[in-house]
């Protein structure tokens, strides 16, 4: 069975998806952007951005009755390969009390919705 994920603390998807969807003890988050769901307005500064992608999950994962130990797998979209290093040290940051950390793939891409510089898919797992 398939549960709708939908939260008014994250963004409302820019598309026709749901902000995530749980099938049985697995959760699957739709990619975020540093939207503030408050202005529903990107983000300028790139480290902001970072920062809103990763309260942007953790809203999700909240309203799904997940956090951050259940995720399993992570996917960063940057349009700026460069600035893998700056976004690492969020990341660590976000996950400082993960253990283990979650695997992890990050794709520098073209161009993301809205021009975001940075897209964050994550699945997380309830044991």
């Amino acid at each position: 069975m398939k549960r709708e994920i939908r939260t008014g603390r994250a963004p409302s998807p820019v598309g026709p998806y749901s902000q995530a969807v749980e099938v049985g003890n697995v959760l699957f988050l739709s990619g975020q952007i540093g939207i503030d769901p408050r202005t529903g307005n990107l983000v300028k500064d790139f480290t902001d951005q970072v920062k809103q992608v990763f309260r942007n999950v953790d809203e999700i994962l909240k309203e799904a009755g997940y956090g951050r130990e259940n995720v399993v797998k992570v996917t960063l979209y940057l349009k700026d390969i460069s600035k893998f290093r700056e976004v690492n040290a969020i990341y660590e940051e976000f996950f400082r009390d993960v253990n283990p950390k979650p695997a992890r793939v990050t794709v520098g891409v073209k161009d993301l919705p809205l021009g975001a510089d940075i897209e964050v898919e994550v699945v997380a797992v309830r044991v």
